[in-house]
């Protein structure tokens, strides 16, 4: 009776650190994959957040390149502004010459 106790009590306790070992490997596996994926992942990251840069980037030239655009355009329009007034000033010296040749 003796042996039969001390197998059921020591065979218990190796059942019990068997278990606890094959635990702790599969934990240990499922732990390599984690830092696998979790290295991908930033790898991945670094990827995206670069495309992220180069597309700001490009904005940002887009952006300043049509406020370019639109001073050259504001520019433009002003010399027009200026050319019709120019031109207004000299009919109205020419329909005042004609008012007084009219008049003689």
């Amino acid at each position: 009776m003796d042996f039969i106790q001390l197998y059921a009590e020591y065979g218990a306790i190796g059942l019990l650190i068997v278990l606890f070992t094959i635990s702790f490997i599969k934990q240990s596996k499922v732990t390599e994959i984690q830092a696998s994926s979790l290295r991908e992942l930033q790898i991945e990251n670094e990827g995206q957040s670069k495309n992220i840069e180069n597309i700001e980037s490009i904005l940002l030239k887009f952006l300043d390149r049509i406020n370019r655009s639109d001073e050259i355009g504001d520019r433009r329009h002003m010399d027009l502004v200026k050319e019709v007034n120019d031109m207004s000033d000299v009919l109205m010296e020419i329909k005042g010459s004609v008012s007084r040749i009219n008049v003689r």
